[in-house]
Formats: C-alpha cells, sequence, structure tokens
C-alpha cells in the first residue's frame, strides 16, 4: 500500500504551486509589458528617423552629406536603399544582413549575431515607383535584458515556490497542531474511558466546533454505554431471583419421594416462575424493536373517550378494592394502533392504581389541541422528587425501592415500553408530580398531522 501523504505536506505544496503560477504569471505579464514598451519606444525612434531620412534626401543638395549627419546621431541606426526592382543601392554599414524583411511597416529580425527592428517604407509615399527605404535598429541590449529578466523570472519562481513550501510547512504544522493533539486525545478514547473529551478552548473556531460536535458525540456514546451496562446488570439482577427459586424449589422438592400433588403444586409454582421469566423477555424484545424502529403502527382511527371508558371499566374492580376513584373527562379524535395505545394506556393506568392511596383518585384528562391530542393520566398521593422523574422511564427504574421482584408488574418495563409505543406514534410522554399529585402527560399529533 503506498504511503499517503501528510496533510502538511499537501498544504505545503498548494502553497508552493499557488506561488509558482501566480509569480509566473506575474513575470510573463511583466515581460510581454516590457517587450512591448520597447517595441513602442522603437517604432517611435525608427519613425522618427524616417522624417530625418526623407527629409535629408529630398531637400537640397549634397543629400549623402546630410544624410550621414542624420544616421551619425544614432550609432545602433543603419539605412539600405533599394529601388522598386528590389536591386540594393545604399548600405549605410557593412555589417547589415543579406536578408531582411520587405513587408511594409515595423517587424523584427533575428540574426545569427544581432536582432534588429526593421522599418520598411517608400522614400516618397506619394509616389509608385518611390526606391524604397528599409531602416534597421539594433535592438540586441534590449533582448538580452529581456532574457535576463526571464532568467531572473524564473529563477523567482523557483525561489519563491521552494520559500512558500518551507514556510507553507512550518505554518501547515504549526496550524494543525490542534488537530494533532485531538488525535492524540481520540485515540486514547475506548470503552473503559468514554469520559475523555477534547479541549475546545484556545482552537480555531472550525476545529473547535468539531471538538464541540465529537465532545457531544462522546457524550452520547458514553451515557448509552453506561445505560447499556446498567441494563445488562438490571437483566442478571431481575432474572437470578426467579431463576434462584425455580433451583432451589425444584432441588427441594427432588430431596425425597413425594406425593403426585406435592409434585403438581412444585409444577404449578415453576410455571408461574417461567411465565414471568417469558413476560420478562418478551418485554425486553419489545423494547428491542422498538429502539430499532421495528415497531408496526398500524393506524385507524379512534375515538379516546371510548378506549379509556373500556380500560376504566376493567380497571373498576381492582380500583374498588382499593378504595380508589376512577374518572374521565373530555374526548379526541385521533389515528393510531388500538392494541398498542391500550397497552400504553393500561401501564398508566395500573400505575397510577398502584401509587394512590385509599381513598384517593385516579383521573384521566382528554384536551383536543389544534395540533395536538394531551392525555393526562394523573392521580393522588405522594410526590416524587423532581430529581427521579427523568429516569422514570428508564428500563428496570424502581422510585419505590421497597417494591419487592417477582412480578412481571414490578420488573420495572411498563413506562418504558410506554414511551415507546407513545414515540413510535410520533409523540413524547412527560412525568409531573407537585401539589399532591402525578401526572403523566402523553402528546399525540392529530388525525392527519406529521
Amino acid at each position: 500500500m503506498s504511503r499517503r501523504w501528510s496533510l502538511s505536506n499537501r498544504l505545503a505544496l498548494l502553497f508552493a504551486a499557488c506561488t509558482a503560477i501566480v509569480s509566473l504569471f506575474a513575470g510573463v505579464l511583466f515581460s510581454r509589458g516590457s517587450e512591448a514598451h520597447f517595441i513602442e519606444l522603437d517604432q517611435q525612434l525608427l519613425e522618427a528617423k524616417l522624417t530625418g531620412v526623407r527629409r535629408a534626401l529630398q531637400d537640397g543638395p549634397n543629400p549623402q552629406a546630410r544624410l550621414a549627419d542624420e544616421l551619425s546621431r544614432q550609432p545602433d541606426l543603419a539605412l539600405r536603399i533599394k529601388d522598386r526592382d528590389g536591386v540594393r543601392w545604399h548600405d549605410s554599414s557593412i555589417r547589415l544582413p543579406v536578408q531582411v524583411p520587405e513587408r511594409p511597416g515595423l517587424s523584427t529580425l533575428n540574426d545569427t549575431d544581432n536582432d534588429y527592428r526593421v522599418l520598411n517604407a517608400p522614400l516618397d509615399p506619394n509616389r509608385a515607383d518611390s526606391p524604397q527605404l528599409t531602416l534597421l535598429l539594433d535592438i540586441t541590449h534590449h533582448q538580452h535584458f529581456l532574457q535576463r529578466m526571464q532568467r531572473l523570472i524564473w529563477l523567482t519562481v523557483g525561489l519563491s515556490a521552494l520559500a512558500t513550501a518551507l514556510l507553507g510547512a512550518w505554518a501547515a504544522r504549526r496550524g494543525l497542531r490542534p488537530l494533532r493533539r485531538m488525535g492524540a486525545i481520540a485515540s486514547s478514547v475506548s470503552a473503559r474511558s468514554l469520559n475523555a473529551r477534547l479541549p475546545e478552548e484556545h482552537m480555531p473556531a472550525e476545529l473547535a466546533e468539531l471538538a464541540h460536535s465529537i465532545n457531544d458525540m462522546l457524550g452520547r456514546l458514553d451515557d448509552a454505554f453506561q445505560r447499556l451496562s446498567a441494563f445488562s446488570a438490571d437483566i442478571a439482577h431481575e432474572l437470578r431471583t426467579p431463576l434462584s427459586n425455580l433451583l432451589t424449589h425444584t432441588q427441594v422438592t427432588l430431596t425425597r419421594e413425594r406425593s403426585l400433588g406435592d409434585y403438581r403444586e412444585a409444577l404449578h409454582s415453576n410455571l408461574e416462575e417461567l411465565q414471568w421469566m417469558a413476560q420478562l423477555v418478551n418485554d425486553m424484545l419489545y423494547l428491542a424493536k422498538a429502539d430499532h424502529g421495528l415497531l408496526a403502527v398500524q393506524r385507524e382511527p379512534l375515538e379516546l373517550a371510548l378506549e379509556t371508558d373500556l380500560l376504566l371499566e376493567f380497571f373498576a374492580p381492582l380500583a374498588e378494592d382499593a378504595e380508589v376513584k376512577l374518572s374521565r373527562e373530555g374526548n379526541a379524535r385521533i389515528e393510531g394502533d388500538r392494541s398498542m395505545l391500550r397497552r400504553a394506556l393500561s401501564n398508566l393506568l395500573d400505575n397510577a392504581l398502584r401509587f394512590s392511596p385509599g381513598g384517593g383518585e385516579v383521573r384521566i384528562r382528554i384536551v383536543d389541541g389544534p395540533q395536538t391530542v394531551r392525555i393526562d393520566v394523573e392521580n393522588s398521593g405522594g410526590e416524587i422528587p423532581a430529581a427521579l422523574l427523568p429516569r422514570l422511564f428508564d428500563r428496570f427504574y424502581r422510585a419505590d425501592p421497597a417494591r419487592q421482584e417477582g412480578s412481571s408488574e414490578h420488573a420495572g418495563l411498563g413506562l418504558a415500553i410506554t414511551r415507546s409505543i407513545i414515540r413510535a406514534h410520533g409523540g413524547d410522554i412527560r412525568c409531573e408530580s407537585a401539589d399532591g399529585w402525578t401526572r403523566f402527560v402523553v402528546e399525540l399529533p392529530k388525525a392527519g398531522q406529521p
């Protein structure tokens, strides 16, 4: 597997490439601008000399002397004169190249030893048979300057890229130091050290936001891991008592020969324990399905007044024995799973009955709101401390430590199942306890609401 480049090296190379491109672009612009400037200066000079040459050849006697005087003022300027048939009449220098561009106007000639700027024009623009003048300006020193400048540009590009790469590597390593520190802390996180957190202070804004998100994730993982560990311990704790009862009761039964009735009684006792264990396992599987979003909600129109009245009728004998008054007020229509909602409300009613004192009251109030339907299941009795309210829906949690094990009603899963059912319907549930009343508030979306 090929070795991957570090982020610092990639940033350094990127800085170097960007600097090289910018430097090269600026150098090319400067070189082109300088060359265009020299061409413009050469053209102005040649056009001025062309005017002087024409004046020397056309005005007055002794044109050769005036021409020599005109050319002597510009040592690097030479003149060639041809007739209209291209026959050479005059060369002001013996070092002029043999082949010279003949097209009118300005052009550049690159000879073996020298470079020239060439201007071709007729001696008399008004005559078709006028001799042709060719002015040649030696620009070798210009070209040498441009070549030196181009070499300097390439050297500057290379040195700038190298310097930027080194400085970029230093800056990148310094800038990424918080990221390496975050990586070192993150690598130390394990199932035994989920309480580690990334430092958010003295960090760039982008990394501080990332560290905050990772810390939130670690907090959620820590909480989920703690809940899972507690859940596993609670399962073992809940199953240990019935299993111990089964083993002890079976061992005692098998210590000696017994009658058929004794064996039947022992089997009935074991059956009760096994039924409770089966119910506990079914409840845990139900919660596992809810955690993975596998609860299939079969929605149908429901009249909450009718559903709650049926449940109150079912619990009426228990309420009568406990001398607890049951009542319901309000009505609303929703779409939901009849069996699941009945199970959730049954859990809430059962919980309210068990914690209502003799002569107390259990009330169901249904409030039909514009967007949601609110169902309050409340009972009179002792208040639950505010610190315990958020934990009531935890699995196997018991607010009353005096409750006895060995009954599915006391397994501590009823409220957890209720919350899973309510959330599967898109609603929410919470508990309030004040002024001698404990109230479970269920909010469900109305029919047609998301």
